[in-house]
């Protein structure tokens, strides 16, 4: 049955059931001219039928392209109907026929009579579809669009648009667009299925949209590319004729190797490094500057020849300077003086020796970053600080290898680059804050670089050659021992700073934090007059350290306040004296009290001693016995050796309730609350032993202890006391609280010749081996003791009275 296809002004007529052509990865669209290779002998049946007859064909598409003989499941259901225009043979075997789409059909059903396909079709027109103004807006759009795709697309010539655009029917205009532009078959067989022309344009609208932005970014990749290249030849080129240049001029290669040269001459390097130096160098002559080793032996070139390797700073040998510059930036440390000065004096009759490491140990505040400066200053050496806190990675100290990008020496080794000399003072600050983690351990890799046998020839994994570190004063500060590892520790010289006691801290005040934050705050020092209490006052309401550094913040806000008030007034002479009564307006409410510490006697509570990062600290120990069933509670963050402690002083009590008239049972009738206030501070540490014993004895007994008496030590089960350590800190932290008895362990008596003058004069030592003799001292009284020596009050108690030490009159 005959049915007629309308394409714009244009009527075909065509049978109803037409040969099918099966396309494998290919839609043809209406108004599209195209050849076609055709080698199956279906397909060429097909043609031939055709051919034979009125020359028309349905085109559709297959649904897989790998299937060869395809039946009407593996075909779509809209195709066009084509006009075969021409046939030829091929030499190869297959037919190329050149066909034009008319218009598109819609396939009722699929026939094979015989290896014949045909179809029995119907006529699927474009319908126009929405309004008018849409379908034009629509269409504008993807015109629009295609134009810019053709411009950002390099196989699509620019007549395609001008033909596009000059076509006299929308249709045309659309199916041109789709034919265009470079879409699965999939997709074009989508756009091919659209029923109306605007929902046409909208979807060639959405695609090209998509494709031209990724046109756009293939266009930036592809420009970026070749800038890259265009510069790289472009470089080449003007270094080669910088090389032709050199040439005709009578230069060896260029001045730049001349000048590495001249300078490995001048620095007079050992033969080990100027061997493989002028190895590098050799290299570098021969090695293309584009090539990636170039920069790495460039690299390794200028690093060898930037290091020094015999400069060196005279050193100032004046004891008598040294001393004076010393004095000048700190007050007190005379330890650590001492043992500069005796290095200087050392120095002057040796020459030269091997630099030792010192390890400034002490709470936050008390000047040992500073007091690295000075000792550089004080021996004319320059000075290079390296903070090591939070440093994880080995590399750090020992450098990267140069098969590494970005690979460069460690700190070790950048330190004597900025310092040029071979003998400066390098601080290692916060070397207790090293971490460790799976890139290494830093603080392993310090053992060669702090030992003196080794440091003569320390290798860095960047530079591969020894470098001598002998020469290098290496001091090092931590606030506590307990983070560095034994052998790290063992190859330092360990010198405690323990806190500032008022008397210096007021001194340190008046000469150093006053002048230096009245400056800081654009103030005449001279012009500025304190009350001579106004600096205590600041001292004991508003810091509670160690060091000085809250105390000079504290000081600093007052200048601020000071310069403040000058702002405000300027055509005014404001008033420039600090007094008491301004404290409170100019700092707010003291945060700490001076009296919270109480002297006076308690039942159940002991002063103990302890020491912290911050330095000592008097703390107190509550113990409260009630009736219950012997529970032993333990509160105040304590760790796992301060309960062990506690459990000591609880048996010790237990075996001694004799002696201490303490009914036997307690055990079993009474529980025992042990708690050391500041609950939010962990604490830990077996030097509280006697002071939770002598709270327990005293909250049983019903004795009071004596308020002015602080202890500390470990105790035993059998009753024996032992050393602690940090008994500096902790006899200071007692003279600032105002406490005149100290209890400590007989071991510990050896140490009081390290106590300052002014501690020894106004806190009185009692050293003691056993627990009855704390009791004796501790109780007031010493009242239902039995069988206990009396207090410790006379000179030969102590085994070896310190130098100057004055004996307080006993209570």
């Amino acid at each position: 049955m005959p049915i007629e296809f309308l394409r714009d002004n244009e009527t075909f007529t065509t049978s109803d059931r037409l040969p099918v052509l099966p396309l494998r990865d290919l839609v043809l669209f209406p108004y599209v001219v195209i050849p076609l290779l055709v080698g199956r002998q279906a397909s060429l049946a097909a043609v031939e039928a055709a051919v034979n007859a009125d020359k028309h064909l349905l085109l559709v598409a297959q649904k897989n392209g790998e299937i060869q003989e395809p039946g009407a499941d593996d075909l779509y259901r809209v195709g066009v109907v084509a006009r075969v225009l021409q046939v030829a043979r091929v030499p190869n075997g297959t037919t190329k026929v050149l066909v034009e789409g008319i218009a598109r059909a819609r396939v009722k059903r699929f026939g094979r009579p015989g290896k014949l396909l045909h179809a029995t079709i119907e006529p699927f027109p474009v319908v126009p579809g929405g309004t008018a103004s849409d379908g034009q807006a629509a269409r504008r759009r993807a015109l629009t669009l295609f134009e810019e795709y053709v411009a950002l697309h390099r196989r699509i010539p620019g007549e395609v648009v001008a033909m596009v655009q000059a076509a006299d029917s929308e249709q045309r205009q659309a199916f041109g667009i789709a034919a265009h532009v470079s879409l699965k078959h999939e997709v074009r067989q989508q756009i091919l299925e659209i029923p109306s022309l605007p929902d046409v344009f909208d979807r060639l609208g959405d695609i090209l949209s998509s494709e031209t932005e990724l046109l756009n970014l293939e266009r930036k990749i592809d420009d970026d590319v070749r800038g890259a290249m265009v510069q790289n030849q472009r470089e080449f080129y003007l270094q080669e004729q910088l090389r032709a240049i050199h040439r005709e001029l009578g230069e060896d290669e260029s001045d730049d190797f001349s000048d590495l040269e001249a300078q490995m001459k001048e620095k007079a390097l050992p033969d080990a490094v100027q061997t493989r130096a002028t190895r590098e160098l050799r290299k570098l002559r021969r090695m293309s500057p584009m090539s990636p080793e170039y920069t790495v032996a460039r690299n390794f070139v200028d690093w060898i020849v930037s290091l020094p390797w015999n400069e060196r700073t005279d050193d100032v040998l004046d004891v008598a300077h040294a001393r004076q510059t010393l004095d000048a930036d700190h007050y007190g440390l005379d330890e650590v003086k001492d043992r500069i000065i005796d290095f200087i004096a050392v120095l002057s009759l040796v020459g030269r020796i091997e630099g030792p490491i010192l390890c400034l140990v002490g709470p936050p505040g008390v000047g040992k970053t500073s007091l690295g400066k000075s000792i550089a200053r004080a021996l004319g050496r320059k000075f290079i600080r390296m903070s090591l806190g939070g440093i994880r990675d080995e590399a750090e100290i020992r450098g990267h290898r140069r098969t590494y990008i970005g690979s460069m020496p460690g700190r070790i080794i950048q330190a004597m680059r900025r310092a040029e000399v071979v003998n400066p003072v390098i601080l290692l600050d916060e070397i207790d804050k090293l971490g460790a983690d799976f890139r290494g351990d830093p603080a392993a890799a310090l053992l060669e670089v702090l030992d003196p046998e080794q440091n003569k020839a320390f290798n860095d994994h960047y530079l591969e050659v020894d470098y001598d570190l002998s020469q290098v004063l290496f001091v090092t500060t931590a606030n506590s021992l307990q983070g560095i590892p034994d052998p790290l520790r063992d190859r330092m010289e360990i010198i405690r700073l323990a806190g500032y006691l008022d008397h210096e801290k007021l001194a340190i005040a008046r000469q150093f934090l006053v002048p230096r934050q009245l400056q800081t705050n654009g103030l005449d020092p001279a012009e500025v007059t304190w009350e001579p209490d106004v600096l205590p006052e600041i001292m004991r309401n508003y810091t509670r350290e160690a060091g000085v550094r809250e105390f000079e913040r504290r000081i600093g806000r007052v200048g601020r306040k000071l310069a403040r008030r000058i702002a405000e007034n300027p055509g005014s002479i404001p008033d420039r004296v600090v007094r008491v009564p301004d404290i409170k307006g100019l700092l707010g409410t003291p945060p700490h009290d001076p009296d919270d510490v109480s002297l006076e006697d308690k039942i159940g509570v002991a002063a103990g001693l302890a020491y912290t990062q911050s330095g000592g600290e008097l703390l107190e120990v509550e113990v409260s016995a009630v009736p219950g069933r012997g529970k032993l509670q333990l509160t105040g963050t304590l760790g796992d050796v301060m309960k062990e402690s506690a459990s000591a002083a609880l048996s010790y009590t237990r075996s001694r309730v004799d002696a201490l008239a303490i009914r036997p049972d307690f055990y079993r009738t009474r529980d025992i609350h042990v708690h050391l206030p500041a609950g939010a501070t962990p604490k830990d540490g077996p030097s509280a032993g006697i002071a939770i014993a002598t709270a327990v004895i005293s909250a049983l007994a019903q004795i009071p202890v004596r308020g002015d008496v602080a202890m500390t030590g470990e105790i035993t089960l059998r009753g024996r006391v032992l050393p602690i350590g940090g008994l500096k800190e902790k006899a200071v932290a007692a003279h600032r609280n105002k406490v005149r008895e100290v209890i400590i362990p007989h071991g510990n008596l050896r140490d009081l010749d390290e106590l300052p003058e002014e501690v020894l004069r106004t806190v009185r030592f009692h050293p003691v081996k056993t627990m009855d003799e704390v009791l004796a001292i501790a109780l007031r009284g010493g009242a239902g003791v039995a069988a206990i020596p009396p207090a410790l009050d006379q000179p030969a108690a102590f085994a070896k009275p310190p130098a100057g030490y004055e004996q307080p009159t006993a209570h």
